[in-house]
């Protein structure tokens, strides 16, 4: 499903951001990605989503060369790719309800189909009753559930998260990584990078660690 081989991101004049990873992830395994801050795990969810380029190396999605594939064809790698940012990069000047069916308006959907599958989304985060709601009249807690129903609104192949849970209270981190889980259970290979291992320990997977950009540990 995902393969790097020998990737290596470098700026100019900066020691590189990620320095040789080899990683492979088996399609419908959920693995956790840490690593202190500054390690390079957002860098890498955003070479998987060709928000960056290697300098280096190859990257493989679902058998695809990502390095290869043209600039407009990446629209249609990222149908099939849940993403949720650690600043949620939500549309200011749409609903809560709008902002989640989105990816669906994008994939054509029916507007009847987009609001009733976007609605489900928003009750299973407990913000159904914020669909009319403007992002900025949320909380950050609730931005960051907005975002996480909107990677999950169109069954995503791949879900990509970085700190899903890291502007939550402790009471709801539980219930938003039960979807993350739900999600992996029906199939979509789940990559959740977090600095936080409270969560590792207390929810025992694959776990894959960066250390100043090298990959350091893998079981």
């Amino acid at each position: 499903m995902i393969q790097l081989f020998h990737v290596k991101k470098s700026y100019p004049g900066d020691a590189p951001v990620l320095d040789d990873i080899t990683l492979r992830v088996e399609k419908g395994e959920f693995v956790w990605l840490t690593g202190p801050s500054g390690a390079g795990k957002s860098t890498l969810l955003k070479l998987l989503f060709c928000a960056e380029s290697p300098t280096s190396g190859q990257i493989l999605v679902g058998g695809r060369n990502i390095g290869r594939i043209t600039q407009g064809a990446v629209p249609y790698l990222r149908r099939n790719i849940g993403v949720v940012f650690q600043d949620f990069k939500l549309l200011d000047n749409r609903t809560v309800v709008e902002n989640v069916g989105y990816a669906l308006e994008v994939l054509g959907a029916s507007d009847s189909e987009i609001r009733e599958r976007s609605l489900k989304r928003l009750e299973q985060v407990g913000l159904k009753h914020k669909a009319a709601s403007l992002p900025r009249r949320l909380s950050g807690g609730e931005q960051q559930r907005v975002a996480i129903a909107r990677a999950l609104v169109n069954e995503p192949t791949i879900l990509l998260a970085d700190e899903p849970t890291g502007n939550l209270d402790p009471s709801l981190t539980d219930s938003i990584l039960q979807l993350l889980f739900d999600a992996n259970a029906r199939g979509t290979t789940v990559i959740v990078a977090t600095h936080d291992r409270t969560l590792l320990s207390r929810y025992r997977r694959r776990t894959v660690a960066l250390e100043k950009g090298k990959l350091v540990f893998d079981a």
